[in-house]
């Protein structure tokens, strides 16, 4: 009860902000409000500060001023335009994650509490700070070697402030899908979980030293990317400290024109590196604009911040492959397969019907100039499509989407020309041919092979532990079978396992053996 008070007069808090700023409805829809609605908002900003009237933004200004978690979570639903409508998504778009940064003093005291060590016995020099943000800021540094450094300090408060928000975001949420069946079927509690395990990361430095530490594993021998190295000595829970990249913004295109860059190359570099990311590896930047994008003296693109990041598991990777390639090759009765096997369609649904929404989506694209191609404009139809078909929403796919409409700015920006199905296609049709093709089918079935012997031991000792329990049953009267007969039973299940696995080892070298006759 007095959790639900205390939500309810945060959210009322955060509801007059905006309604100062005039962020909760437009002007249009303001008009159209009876007069009674019209008052209550007058009445609610009563006593708060009007924001300057060259705010174009209102909605991205209001939640600035209610602090990091708002601009985490305006942030956040401008990738889910089906919460919030197109609009506010595009409007939220531009919410810039920036605030003023904390003392010097402050984030040496966080390094001193973190490392256990003084920041001078840490680096022999340590600067100001050359960026601050809602979760943390940013320090340049030197290691007595020479190395230079950048160090990334957790804002103070933050972690407290976010947990005090994140039971009101959970709050509003539960209320949207206990009176609204629109609501349950746009999952935002599902959304607001998301948005927590996502801040977790963040306010985890460790966690994006991980991160960094996994993408520079999957991607050691994929052309033209890396990323910073982690000095895992000085990171700690609340500093993170990487190799500085002293590259070349790849917003500056005069400067990467003038070092003689070849742009275009750039451009499908972006575009494959974080296709090969998602679909090979299930792991992907998920902040990749151009605040996080350089390029080094080699011509090399590096990644940084990886605060954000997501993940695929191999279903929602097999899923967006087939996609990609069924729209690549207009194969768009595949397309709608892939959804109803993934089960993302319920199966009352014809598939052919489907089949024909998706192909409505699909010709108007392919029949474009190449510059007008937009692979993330193709999946947001797609998205909305699949809405009047009763398929649930997926965050991991909409983060996916969100991803991919800053990654294809990026790449237009260094060729306006980019064709994204040329560009795409040799990454999904490689991975395609390897996942379905007989190297993939030998890959599966030796893992499920591998998978089913490393059950053995288990189902043995499960069967050994029937043979006691039915004997103890036995024993007990609670069932009339004597030790005798007991232990035939269990003799015989346990005769019937190794039978039953036996016989999963000779299909699955079966399957082995039919993948790999193509090469014999």
């Amino acid at each position: 009860m007095f959790a639900s008070i205390r939500y309810t007069l945060s959210l009322l808090r955060a509801g007059r902000t905006l309604a100062a700023y005039d962020a909760l409805l437009t002007p249009e829809q303001i008009r159209q409000l009876p007069w009674s609605a019209r008052l209550g908002l007058s009445i609610a900003r009563i006593g708060t500060r009007r924001p300057p009237a060259s705010d174009a933004n209102a909605v991205a200004a209001a939640l600035s001023s209610l602090g990091p978690s708002y601009i985490k979570l305006g942030q956040f639903l401008s990738t889910r335009p089906d919460l919030v409508g197109p609009r506010r998504a595009f409007e939220l778009k531009a919410l810039q994650d920036r605030l003023p940064p904390f003392p010097t003093e402050t984030a040496e005291a966080i390094i001193r509490t973190n490392l256990g060590a003084e920041p001078g016995d840490l680096f022999v020099e340590f600067g100001p700070p050359v960026a601050a943000a809602s979760i943390a800021q940013v320090h340049k540094a030197r290691r007595a070697d020479g190395r230079e450094l950048a160090v990334k300090v957790l804002r103070p408060g933050v972690e407290r402030r976010f947990k005090a928000d994140l039971g009101s975001f959970y709050f509003a949420a539960r209320l949207i899908e206990r009176f609204s069946t629109e609501g349950r079927r746009l999952r935002p509690v599902a959304a607001v979980h998301m948005l927590e395990q996502s801040m977790k990361q963040e306010l985890d430095l460790r966690m994006e030293a991980a991160a960094l530490s996994e993408m520079a594993e999957n991607t050691r021998e994929d052309p033209g990317f890396r990323v910073p190295r982690v000095d895992w000595e000085r990171t700690n829970r609340e500093v993170l400290t990487t190799e500085w990249i002293d590259g070349t913004p790849i917003s500056d295109i005069e400067a990467l024109h003038a070092q003689g860059f070849d742009l275009v190359k750039l451009g499908d570099t972006v575009i494959q590196s974080f296709l090969r990311h998602a679909i090979r590896d299930g792991f992907f930047h998920a902040d990749m604009h151009q605040g996080n994008l350089f390029v080094d003296e080699a011509g090399v693109l590096v990644a940084v911040d990886f605060g954000i990041v997501g993940r695929l598991g191999r279903k929602e990777s097999m899923f967006l492959a087939e996609i990609l390639y069924g729209f690549i090759t207009r194969n768009y009765m595949r397309v709608s397969e892939v959804h109803f096997e993934a089960g993302y369609v319920p199966p009352e649904h014809d598939p052919a019907v489907f089949a024909q929404a998706i192909r409505a989506i699909g010709e108007p694209i392919m029949d474009r100039p190449a510059s007008q191609i937009s692979m993330a404009r193709l999946l947001t139809q797609l998205f909305e499509v699949t809405s009047q078909f009763d398929m649930q929403t997926q965050p991991q796919l909409l983060l996916l989407q969100k991803t991919m409409v800053v990654v294809e700015g990026v790449a237009r920006t260094l060729n306006p020309d980019l064709n994204m199905w040329v560009t795409a296609e040799p990454v999904v049709r490689s991975w395609m041919e390897r996942k379905l093709g007989p190297a993939g089918k030998l890959e599966d079935a030796t893992s499920n092979l591998v998978h089913m012997f490393s059950r053995l031991p288990t189902m043995l000792e499960d069967a050994s532990r029937g043979a006691s329990l039915l004997a103890g049953m036995a024993e007990g009267g609670g069932l009339r079978l004597d030790r005798e007969s007991a232990e035939r039973l269990a003799r015989a299940e346990a005769r019937a396992s190794r039978w039953k696995l036996i016989w999963l080892a000779v299909a699955a070298l079966s399957l082995a053996v039919i993948a790999v006759r193509p090469f014999l």
